[in-house]
C-alpha cells in the first residue's frame, strides 16, 4: 500500500532554492532516510511533508487511512502542559480512551490513599461511588475496543524511555527529557507514517539501541533525518540524498549507499574525462570559426555549447588536516579517589549543559594538597572529604571513589545512560566543578581543549572570520607540508561566501557548534575533552572530525551517543554504573554493547527453571541411537530429615495456593473496584510464591 506520494515539490530558501522537482513515494513498512550536508534543506523537506511548512510548488499526498506523526528537531510544547497532556494530545479516539483510563486509575489511587489516611466519610464514599461508575464504563470501552494490547505497548514505550511521572509540567523538564517525551508522543500515536528529524539527538546509547530495534521491527513506515550511521545501517532500507537541490534514491542501507556512491563517482569522473577529451578537439574547431549556415553545423555548435556550459561533476573533497599539538609531559592527568554526590531525585541535563554545584550547605572543603604534588604539576585541584554530605541520606553518589592515571595517546570513550554523571565527570577533570573528595592532578604540559554541549561565545557580534582569526591566520595541513588561510579553512567546514562575514549571532545552533569546534581544534590542545560533539553535525563534518581524531597524537576523552563515531575514535571505555562506580572495558563501543547483550542472555538462561534443564538431560539420555548404551544416571543424594519435612510441606502448600488463585479469578470479575484490586494484588503475590516453590518442589521430588 502506498503511504506517501510527493510530486514535483519545491521550496525556495533565503538566497536560492533549497530543493526543486522532488518526486518520490513511501510504501507501507518502508524505512527510508534523508541525508545530506547541513543547509541543504533536509529538515525543511521533512517539515513540508508533515504540513508544517507550505511548498512553493508541488503536492504532498498522505494516505487517509495511514495518518502521520512528526518529530521535529526541536520539539514544540506548552510549558504548562503535563507530560500526559502532551503525549495524548492527538485526536485519535483510541488514545482518548487510554488517556481517560490512565486518569481514572490515578484518581482512584489518590482517593483510596485519602480514605486510608483520613478515614472513610460520606464525601469520600460518594467520590468512590462516582469513580467506580466511571471505572466500569472505561473498562467496558477498553474491552470493546480491544485496547489492552495497545495500552500495554504504550506503557512499555514510556517505561523504556524513563517516563514515569506523567504529572510533571513540560516547562520543568530538561532538554533531553523533552526530546524523550516528544519521541514518546510520536511512537504512541496510532499512525502508519513516522517522520523523524534527528530522533537520536540527546538520547543515550542504551535508548538509541532500543529505538533502533523498535523502528526495525515496527510495521509502520519511517522517513527520518539522522547523522547516526550505525542507526542508518540497522534501520533503513532506502537512502535519499539531498544534494545540488535535487533528491536521489539509493536502494539499500548506509553501507550500500557508500559503495554505490564510490562506483558512481568513478563513472562520473571517467565520463568527465571523456567529455573534456572531446571538447579539446571541438574547441579548436570552434576557434577556426566554422560557418553556421548548415543544419548539421548549427546542431554541432549547439551540442558543443551545451557540453561547455554543463554542470560539471564535483567529487566530495577529501579534506584532512593536522595540527601540531603541544608535547605532553611525563605526567598527563591523575585522578585520586574522586567522588561527587547530588541530591536524590536530581536529574542532570540530558540534553547538555553544566550540572550545577550542590547547595552551599553541602559544598566541598577545598584543601591545598601535598606540597610535592603542587610543585610537580602546574595545576592541582583538591577537595577534602565532606562528611556532612557523604553521610547525608538525601544525597546519592554520581561518582564514587574513582582513581585513574592517564598516559600519552590514550583515547577513551565514556559510556552511560542519561543522568549517569558523564558531563559531571568531564567538568571535574577540566576544573569546571570540584569533587566532594579526592584530587585531580594536571600535568605541567597538559593543555585541555574542552568541547561542551552548549558552547558559550563571549562576543557574538564578531564575524565568523574574525572569530577564527583570533586563534590563527593560517592553518597547517597534511603533516605540516601545506598551509591554508583561515578563509579557505572555513570553506572546507561549510562556511562559504557571505556567511564568513556574518556575525555569530546570525548563525543557527548547529552552525555555532561547528564554528566552536573548528576554533577549539586550531588552539592545538594536547588533551581533547569532547562532550557530545556529534549533535547537529552532518555526516561530512563528522568524517572530517573522525579523520582528525584518528591521527591525533594527544589524549582524548569522549562522550558521544553515536556508536559509529565512538568505534572509529576510541579504543577503550569508562562505564558509568548506576551506583556511582566507574568500571573499564578494553574494546570498541559496539563490542561492549554485544558483550552486555551476551551477559543479559546468559543471565536469562541461568534463571530458567530447573525443569527445563532436567527435561533436556532426560531427552539426551533417551535419545541414544540403536546399539548405544545410555550413560548411567548419577547417584542421587537421598533427602535429609529436614528436606523430607520441607517436601511434605510443599505438597500441602502448592495445591492450597493454586486453589486460592482459582477463587481469586472469580473475584476479579466483580464490578467492585476495591474487591478487584485486592484480589489482583493477592493473585500477584501467589504468582511470586509459586514461582519460588515450583523449582524447589521439582528438585526435591526428583531426589525423593
Amino acid at each position: 500500500m502506498n503511504i506517501l506520494s510527493i510530486n514535483n515539490l519545491a521550496k525556495i530558501g533565503r538566497e536560492k532554492p533549497l530543493f526543486t522537482e522532488v518526486s518520490f513515494g513511501i510504501q507501507e513498512g518502508e524505512k527510508a532516510a534523508l541525508i545530506g550536508r547541513n543547509g541543504t534543506g533536509k529538515s525543511t523537506l521533512l517539515a513540508t511533508i508533515a504540513g508544517v511548512l507550505q511548498p512553493d510548488e508541488g503536492t504532498v499526498v498522505i494516505n487517509k487511512e495511514a495518518g502521520v506523526s512528526y518529530l521535529p528537531q526541536t520539539p514544540v510544547f506548552n510549558p504548562e502542559d503535563t507530560i500526559r497532556e502532551h503525549i495524548f494530545k492527538n485526536d485519535s479516539p483510541k488514545l482518548a480512551v487510554i488517556r481517560e483510563y490512565e486518569e481514572i486509575c490515578e484518581e482512584m489511587g489518590r482517593t483510596t490513599n485519602t480514605e486510608i489516611s483520613t478515614g472513610s466519610n460520606t464525601k469520600a464514599t460518594e467520590i468512590s461511588t462516582g469513580l467506580q461508575t466511571r471505572y466500569e464504563n472505561i473498562m467496558h470501552k477498553m474491552d470493546s475496543g480491544d485496547l489492552w494490547n495497545y495500552e500495554a505497548q504504550i506503557s512499555s514505550i514510556l517505561s523504556t524511555l524513563g517516563i514515569t511521572d506523567m504529572t510533571r509540567r513540560m516547562g520543568t523538564l530538561s532538554g533531553g527529557m523533552c526530546k524523550k517525551v516528544a519521541l514518546a508522543q510520536v511512537l504512541v500515536e496510532d499512525t502508519k507514517l513516522l517522520l523523524l528529524d534527528e530522533p537520536t539527538n540527546h538520547l543515550d546509547i542504551t535508548t538509541i539501541f532500543w529505538l533502533q530495534n523498535y523502528l526495525h521491527d515496527t510495521k509502520r513506515s519511517v522517513l527520518m533525518v539522522t547523522h547516526d550511521r550505525w542507526f542508518l545501517d540497522a534501520v533503513c532500507t532506502n537512502i535519499y540524498e539531498l544534494a545540488r537541490n535535487k533528491l536521489k534514491l539509493y536502494i539499500g542501507n548506509y553501507s550500500q549507499y557508500l559503495e554505490k556512491k564510490e562506483t558512481e563517482a568513478e563513472i562520473e569522473a571517467n565520463t568527465e574525462r571523456r567529455i573534456e577529451s572531446v571538447l579539446r578537439f571541438e574547441r579548436e574547431w570552434l576557434l577556426r570559426g566554422p560557418c553556421a549556415r548548415g543544419t548539421k553545423i548549427k546542431a554541432r555548435i549547439q551540442r558543443d555549447e551545451q557540453l561547455i556550459n554543463r554542470e560539471k561533476f564535483q567529487a566530495d573533497k577529501g579534506f584532512t588536516f593536522e595540527v601540531k599539538g603541544k608535547r605532553l609531559g611525563g605526567k598527563v592527568l591523575e585522578l585520586h579517589g574522586i567522588s561527587k554526590n547530588y541530591p536524590k531525585g536530581y536529574v542532570g541535563e540530558e540534553g547538555g549543559g553544566r550540572l550545577p554545584l550542590a547547595p552551599a550547605t553541602a559544598s566541598a572543603v577545598v584543601s591545598t594538597g601535598s606540597t610535592t604534588a603542587a610543585t610537580e604539576s602546574s595545576s592541582t585541584l583538591s577537595a577534602g572529604s565532606n562528611a556532612a554530605r557523604n553521610a547525608c541520606s538525601d544525597f546519592s553518589p554520581v561518582i564514587k571513589n574513582f582513581s585513574y592515571i592517564f598516559t600519552k595517546g590514550q583515547k577513551i570513550g565514556i559510556f552511560g545512560d542519561n543522568g549517569s554523571g558523564k558531563s559531571t565527570f568531564l567538568n571535574i577533570i577540566t576544573g569546571q566543578i570540584t569533587p566532594d573528595s579526592g584530587t585531580v592532578v594536571i600535568g605541567a604540559n597538559t593543555k585541555f581543549g574542552y568541547y561542551t554541549q552548549n558552547p558559550v561565545f563571549k562576543d557574538t557580534n564578531l564575524t565568523v572570520l574574525e572569530y577564527i582569526k583570533e586563534t590563527a591566520e593560517h592553518m597547517t595541513l597534511n603533516d605540516g607540508k601545506k598551509e591554508v588561510s583561515a578563509t579557505k579553512f572555513l570553506e572546507e567546514f561549510g562556511f562559504e561566501g557571505k556567511i564568513q562575514h556574518s556575525p555569530i549571532s546570525s548563525l543557527s545552533g548547529g552552525e555555532r557548534k561547528r564554528l566552536y569546534l573548528v576554533r577549539l581544534l586550531l588552539e592545538n590542545p594536547n588533551f581533547l575533552v569532547l562532550d557530545e560533539p556529534t549533535n547537529d553535525f552532518d555526516i561530512f563534518t563528522m568524517n572530517i572530525l573522525e579523520q582528525f581524531l584518528e591521527g591525533y597524537q594527544g589524549c582524548l576523552l569522549l562522550v558521544s551517543h553515536d556508536r559509529y563515531f565512538m568505534d572509529k575514535t576510541v579504543d577503550s571505555l569508562f562505564i558509568m554504573e548506576e551506583d556511582g562506580n566507574i568500571s573499564g572495558f578494553v574494546g570498541k563501543c559496539s563490542e561492549y554493547i554485544d558483550y552486555r547483550e551476551e551477559q543479559k542472555q546468559a543471565l536469562r538462561a541461568a534463571s530458567e527453571p530447573a525443569e527445563g534443564v532436567a527435561k533436556d538431560a532426560a531427552a539426551k539420555q533417551g535419545g541414544c541411537s540403536e546399539g548405544e548404551t545410555s550413560p548411567a544416571p548419577a547417584q542421587k543424594k537421598k533427602l535429609s530429615f529436614k528436606e523430607q519435612k520441607e517436601f511434605e510441606k510443599l505438597n500441602e502448600e502448592i495445591p492450597a495456593l493454586e486453589a486460592e488463585q482459582k477463587s481469586l479469578e472469580e473475584k476479579m470479575a466483580s464490578s467492585d473496584f476495591e474487591e478487584v484490586r485486592a484480589a489482583g494484588d493477592r493473585y500477584k503475590e501467589i504468582d511470586e510464591l509459586l514461582a519460588k516453590k515450583y523449582p524447589r518442589w521439582e528438585e526435591l521430588a526428583e531426589r525423593a
